[in-house]
């Protein structure tokens, strides 16, 4: 029976620059002559299936990455080219094959260029829709991006996954791992899948936080993380291994519209299988009641940032074995909504989270503090809320800082049941509402635009208090 040759140059040069060696430095690990490499390298000479096992066995490599077609970038450069712009050019799947295959590189930015162009496209339908809201016709179709479909999915249903966050406290179970579950981690990836994780200097990542190697099977984050940031980045390696069924069968749950939209929410189930593994449910559930949801609190017990902390609070629905219901979000100094996420959903209807009056934007004012108020909603609804700065990756001398806030909140009803109650009681709450477009108090000092449901108040002759007085 004849033997099956493959021409698989570009890949095997790909895989020897991957591991920093030279030609002839793996010639002499696979038994082979430099020159035979050379010509393999140049696809002049096919790899045999005794070669192929040799590869496998000496660097660890994925047989399918030598003999598939690359496949995935093929079918992403199929999408690229099967847009109306460019339908009529479009090559023969051997061209594409071939670009893929000799220039993965340049397939790959092919296909994060067609990405741009159509995330302005739909920022562009975005905008359009926008304007029509405010009576401005556009003649543009809206559409959403990916990221807005999984944020909106994630929003409105509560911030629980079931069989997440079992799998997830029997894994820290079988792990045992003490007070060092970093420690642990490591040793398992290493065990059970050949993964080393490596903390790089900035110089060898300088825009990465974490990157993974496939063919030296090796992780690697950046010295930038905190040691709570690179805690979760092995934990979410890892529960991406041992948690796979459960995690994508939430996601199917999803029933997302389009593969970005997977890969999106993906990301953020095995983040919160993350969160899950570092702080169990029971564990954490009962050390919160102890310390009365101070988040301050439960961030030294577990050895966790305070961002990981919150975030987790918002997780305790377990049915019988609930906690208070809390929400979170999280802005930039220049209003950009980053986060919300809810026990229950974010309470967009009832809460908002637009009022600049919200002291998570007082916060930036005094980075590193916790604030703790009680609003109220002009319908009488009062929340408690919790607001602190964070920072993100450490910074070099002469770099700006990444600042955000968080704000958790939960009805006013639980407030005596935390650490923040007695505090936001003791003064007169703030009154506020979910947003200015929405909002009818008259004279609000903080007041950014006008009601859409009110008239201007354009009387030459009376100023109130507001920039945008009303009638």
């Amino acid at each position: 029976m004849a033997e099956n040759k493959i021409f698989a140059g570009p890949r095997v040069r790909r895989i020897r620059n991957g591991l920093g060696l030279t030609q002839t430095a793996m010639a002499e690990a696979l038994s082979i002559s430099p020159s035979y490499l050379n010509l393999i390298e140049r696809n002049q000479r096919p790899l045999t299936v005794q070669l192929l096992l040799r590869l496998a066995s000496v660097y660890k490599v994925d047989m399918e990455d030598l003999q598939g077609e690359a496949g995935g970038s093929v079918a992403q450069l199929k999408e690229v080219f099967a847009d109306p712009l460019l339908s009529g050019e479009l090559p023969g799947d051997l061209e594409l094959v071939e670009v893929a295959d000799a220039a993965p590189n340049v397939a790959g930015g092919i296909v994060k260029l067609y990405r741009a162009y159509r995330e302005q496209a739909s920022r562009l339908s975005d905008l359009a829709e926008v304007l029509s809201r405010e009576g401005r016709a556009t003649s543009l179709a809206g559409a959403r991006l990916p990221i807005d479909e999984v944020r909106e999915k994630l929003e409105q249903r509560p911030n629980y996954f079931e069989a997440i966050d079992v799998a997830a406290e029997a894994f820290h179970a079988a792990l045992a791992p003490g007070d060092d579950l970093a420690g642990s981690l490591k040793t398992w990836l290493k065990k059970e899948h050949g993964v080393v994780v490596r903390l790089l200097p900035v110089h060898a990542m300088p825009t990465l936080r974490r990157r993974f190697d496939r063919h030296s099977m090796r992780l690697f984050l950046s010295e930038r993380l905190s040691a709570h940031d690179q805690l979760r980045e092995i934990a979410m390696e890892a529960v991406q291994l041992a948690l796979r069924d459960e995690i994508w069968t939430e996601l199917d749950r999803l029933a997302l519209s389009g593969n970005e939209a997977r890969r999106i929410a993906r990301f953020e189930l095995a983040r919160y299988a993350a969160h899950a593994l570092m702080m169990p449910y029971d564990a954490f559930l009962a050390a919160a009641q102890r310390a009365r949801f101070d988040v301050d609190l439960l961030r030294t017990r577990f050895a966790v940032s305070f961002e990981q902390a919150a975030m987790r609070l918002t997780m305790l629905q377990r049915p019988g074995q609930a906690a208070p219901p809390f929400f979170l979000l999280e802005l930039d100094a220049a209003g950009h909504r980053l986060r919300r996420a809810g026990a229950q959903g974010f309470p967009q209807a009832r809460f908002g989270g637009g009022c600049p009056k919200l002291n998570v934007h007082a916060a930036f004012a005094q980075p590193g503090q916790v604030l703790a108020e009680r609003v109220e909603m002009p319908d009488g609804a009062a929340f408690l809320t919790v607001s602190r700065t964070l920072d993100g990756p450490h910074s070099a001398f002469g770099e700006r800082v990444r600042r955000t806030a968080l704000l958790l909140g939960c009805d006013a009803a639980a407030a005596a049941d935390t650490a923040y109650g007695e505090a936001a009681q003791a003064q007169p709450p703030v009154t506020v509402g979910a947003a200015c477009r929405l909002c009818e108090r008259q004279g609000c000092l903080a007041r950014a635009e006008p009601p859409v449901t009110r008239p201007l108040g354009l009387d030459e002759m009376v100023a109130g208090l507001s920039l945008f007085d009303f009638q």
